[in-house]
This record gives C-alpha cells, sequence and structure tokens, in this order.
C-alpha cells in the first residue's frame, strides 16, 4: 500500500497533511470550499439520488416528490425599507461584491442561493427577513 505522506505532485503537501487542514474547517469554510472546488473543476458534490420504485396503491408522485426534496431555492421577493442593511447580509450570503448584490436587491424577485439544504435556506431566510426583507423558499 502506498503511505499517505507521499507528497502530491507539485504541492509540496502531502495527502495526509491536505486531510487534515480539511478536517479543521468549519461547516461554513468547507461549504465554501467544496463550492469553489465545484466551480474551479465543473463538477458538482451532490450524491446520485437513487429511484425508488412507487409502492402499489401509493401516494401519488407529486406527494412524493414534495417529500423527498433536499434541495432548495431562497428567494427574494421585496426588499423592504432597509435596502442598505439587505444589500449587506445579501453579500455576506453569497460573497458577491458591492455591485453584484445591489443588483441581485434591485432586481427583485430573485434567487439569493440556489439548492441548499433546507437548514441553510432557513437561515438564509431568518437573515434576511430580520432586515426586513420578503422571502420565499422554494
Amino acid at each position: 500500500m502506498a503511505e499517505t505522506k507521499t507528497k502530491t505532485a507539485g504541492s509540496g503537501f502531502s495527502k495526509e497533511e491536505i486531510i487534515d487542514a480539511i478536517g479543521n474547517l468549519t461547516v461554513l469554510e468547507l461549504a465554501e470550499l467544496v463550492k469553489a472546488l465545484e466551480q474551479k473543476f465543473g463538477v458538482t458534490a451532490a450524491a446520485p439520488m437513487a429511484v425508488a420504485a412507487a409502492p402499489a396503491g401509493g401516494p401519488s408522485g407529486a406527494a412524493q416528490a414534495v417529500e423527498e426534496q433536499t434541495e432548495f431555492d431562497v428567494i427574494l421577493k421585496a426588499v423592504g425599507d432597509k435596502k442598505i442593511q439587505v444589500i449587506k447580509v445579501v453579500r455576506e450570503l453569497t460573497g458577491l461584491g458591492l455591485k453584484e448584490a445591489k443588483d441581485l436587491v434591485d432586481s427583485a424577485p430573485k434567487p439569493v442561493k440556489e439548492k441548499v439544504s433546507k437548514a441553510e435556506a432557513g437561515q438564509v431566510k431568518a437573515k434576511l427577513e430580520a432586515e426586513g426583507a420578503q422571502v420565499e423558499i422554494k
């Protein structure tokens, strides 16, 4: 078996050092790392979904689709009175620059975050609503 201390090609770091560094990241930092890797390499980290056969006499397909939804989009519907605070929150959540965040807020209704977990969608919605924005999760 190959030893994990071997250096990776051109990086100067061993696989073990890289794994340790990743292990020390917070959940938020890890999520940002995954998104950056997805963008850099044009891939997605989503696990493939297995399609299960519906049992006879079971609920309709539409009802199952609602129950199985694992990815949600957070849509900014309206800004409210605190536009500057909403822009700040959008920048914090998305990593966009000031102009891009302002353009997103000005063009509401618009998705702020797409294909996120239910928990993350709830957190994003709470932060935006705390600043007076109207938000919808789809």
